[in-house]
Parts: structure tokens; sequence; C-alpha cells
């Protein structure tokens, strides 16, 4: 197809609860401007890593998968603006609802550009702002420090009370003994699990 909208992701996992309300698709996005200190997926910051996925074949598959929404994720979401408007917009075209974190805060991501901008109404739940390793958060579910919040900027998930909510762990072994995990997990504890399944050859978040 002439100018098929393309996203570069590091991976996509449908069927996941531990990126949010419901059953999901998380896609991590490949690429990131903000390389914030102790974050758990450096393979990510790369913008030339990755796969280059069709948005409609992405789409295609999560509502497939049965699932109520997408988590974007990363990465970083926003330093693909218009891949990312072009899946948010597709999502919401099959009904399906839209969770993105960012490292940015929403005020810098309403002063960029119109692609951004764009983007960013897609959205129906904005998490924001950097991860900050000296800033622990103990209470919120889905977050890793206390300066991040939750932007209701539609009414979907306006009763989701991350105060209230478990962080979950989904963790999947492939044909090959490789162990992926999705969820919250903090360096230490990704360092513990590691430790527990010594025959894996890779275990990473994304």
């Amino acid at each position: 197809m002439i100018n098929e909208p393309m996203l570069r992701v590091g991976r996509v996992l449908h069927g996941t609860t531990a990126e949010g309300p419901g059953l999901r698709t998380a896609i991590w996005f490949q690429g990131c401007s903000i390389k914030c200190k102790g974050c758990i997926n450096p393979h990510l910051f790369s913008s030339r890593g990755g796969t280059q996925m069709p948005v409609a074949g992405i789409i295609k598959d999560s509502v497939a998968a049965g699932v109520e929404g997408l988590t974007l994720i990363g990465g970083e979401p926003f330093d693909q603006p218009n891949a990312g408007h072009a899946l948010a917009t597709a999502a919401h075209d099959a009904g399906l609802g839209i969770i993105a974190f960012s490292g940015y805060e929403y005020e810098t991501l309403r002063g960029r550009d119109e692609s951004t901008r764009a983007f960013l109404a897609e959205v129906d739940l904005l998490v924001d702002g950097p991860y900050q390793d000296w800033n622990p958060e103990t209470e919120r579910a889905l977050v890793g420090s206390g300066n991040q919040r939750f932007i209701h900027l539609t009414d979907r998930y306006r009763n989701y009370r991350p105060e209230l909510v478990r962080n979950r762990i989904d963790i999947r072994v492939g044909p090959d003994g490789t162990i992926k995990v999705a969820g919250f997990l903090d360096s230490a504890s990704l360092e513990e699990l590691g430790g527990l399944t010594s025959s894996a050859r890779t275990l990473r978040r994304p």
C-alpha cells in the first residue's frame, strides 16, 4: 500500500493485563531522546533499532486478540508523532482505547508541533513525566516515580484508580527458552527474576 503508516517498535504484546486496565495490546516504541537515568529499557533508546511494522497490521492483530485498548510505551511514543497519531486514530476507529506513556510533561507536549498535538488529541489517558530514579513511587500502579501523573484526556478511563491497583507481571517463555517480561519491574526485581530463570537466553521487560 502506498504511504502506509509505519511504526518503529521494539516489541508488540497482545493480550496482556500488566499494562493498564483490562486486556490490552502493549506497544513498545523504539527510540527515545530523553534517556532517563535508571531506565529499565535502555535498549529502546536508539531510533535505529527495532522493527518497522505497518499500523494497519498492528490494529488488525489487536482486534483479533479481543483487547479493550492499546498501551503505548517505550522508548518514547511522542518521538514518532506522525506514526503514533496514525496508530491512535486507527485504534479509535476500531473502538479501542489509548493509554500513552511519555517522558515529556503534558504541558510540553501541548506546546510542540502540530503532529504532536494531533497525536495527543487521540490519547484517552496520558501518563506523563520523566522517570526519576531518586523519587520511587510506592503507592500507584504502572509508574516508577512519584512525579509521574495520570492525565485523563477523555472519560474512557476516568474510573481507573492506580492507587487501588497492584502492579501485575506478564512473563512469557518462547520456544527457544527466551523469557520476556511485561509490567512494572524495577532493576533489582528484574535481576532477581533473571537469577531464578538461569535457562533464559535473554530476559527483559519489553
